[in-house]
């Protein structure tokens, strides 16, 4: 699966309100969504939007296209600065409002949402996801591992020089995150590229991987990624990076980081590079981030988070850690059995 990056759209004043609701509406469109689907959406869109204002003095939102299970959905987060939901169970219940309003929103979305999630703390502000597919569908049982990203362009391009990658088969799960030389058009042909490699190669051993990539990618301006690995059967990982991707191991028993080697994916790869393993446990998360992430970003400050989609654990690292100057992204797989 080829993960494509969120559309970032600013929704400081209701000035923005007139070109996220017709992009977000277009790509649903495009997407083939039935118009009563579509209007949904444009309703999703429009509370999301009015609340980051009345709420939360402003904020933004991502949205992207995605395909799960052979069915094609749409992905929109919110994100704001704010102080936070006190009685979040309350407010979702339509009717509620601390703004003297209506209070439809969070219950509106809730309603016409196929997934609904927020998580919010006190003076830190809120993520609010909602899931809408295509055609409707029943939400399928827990999998073995759970898998999600969220990758944003540096902000004023309209292409993103960061990608992420996955393959799930019965032995095994793949999970490649490139992050092309700088940004715009150039870095974002070198990712995809690199994607494609990863995509097409029959390889599990995560050097092999990079090898194979490093061969694809040669005419273009160059990358750097990180490949891991994880056995189902064996219940372990390896991984193997090449670049300043930054991977972390988070597990119920140890946590661990991963150092990549140095160079470039298409310029200058280490001629020998080997794996390093780690155990595989239930309940496990391997996170897996950019440059775009400032260098010392952890997770222990988000409480409860680990009941929750792990797009609201990207979203937050984001949130928080995002430097603003390059494409970020940041991928997540949870190991579930």
């Amino acid at each position: 699966m080829g993960n494509n990056a969120h559309a970032f759209f600013k929704a400081n004043d209701r000035s923005y309100f007139a070109i996220l609701k017709k992009d977000i509406h277009a790509m649903a469109y495009k997407a083939g969504f039935s118009e009563r689907r579509i209007g949904e959406i444009d309703i999703i869109v429009a509370e999301m939007a009015s609340n980051l204002v009345k709420h939360a003095g402003g904020g933004y939102m991502l949205a992207k296209l995605f395909s799960e299970n052979n069915t094609e959905g749409l992905e929109i987060i919110s994100i704001d600065n704010g102080t936070g939901i006190p009685d979040l169970n309350k407010m979702i219940t339509d009717g509620a409002s601390t703004k003297s309003t209506l209070g439809l929103g969070l219950g509106a979305m809730k309603r016409l949402s196929d997934l609904f999630q927020v998580y919010s703390l006190k003076n830190w502000g809120t993520i609010i996801l909602c899931r809408k597919y295509k055609e409707a569908r029943s939400h399928p049982k827990h999998p073995e591992a759970e898998i999600r990203s969220v990758v944003v362009p540096k902000p004023g391009e309209e292409v993103c020089g960061d990608g992420f990658y996955s393959i799930t088969t019965k032995d095994h799960i793949k999970l490649f995150l490139g992050d092309g030389l700088g940004h715009g058009p150039e870095a974002a042909h070198a990712v995809q590229e690199a994607g494609a490699a990863f995509l097409s190669c029959t390889e599990t051993y995560p050097p092999e991987i990079l090898q194979y990539i490093n061969t694809a990618v040669r005419k273009t301006r160059g990358l750097v990624g990180t490949v891991a690995v994880f056995d189902t059967r064996l219940k372990k990982w390896e991984l193997c990076g090449v670049g300043n991707i930054s991977t972390k191991i988070h597990g119920p028993t140890f946590s661990k980081n991963y150092m990549s080697y140095n160079g470039i994916i298409g310029l200058n790869m280490p001629r020998t590079m080997h794996t390093q393993e780690f155990a595989g446990e239930k309940g496990q998360y391997l996170i897996m981030c950019s440059d775009g992430i400032k260098s010392r970003w952890e997770t222990l400050k988000y409480t409860g988070i680990s009941r929750c989609d792990l797009s609201l654990l990207a979203a937050s690292l984001i949130k928080d850690f995002n430097r603003n100057t390059d494409d970020v992204s940041v991928a997540v797989c949870k190991i579930n059995s």
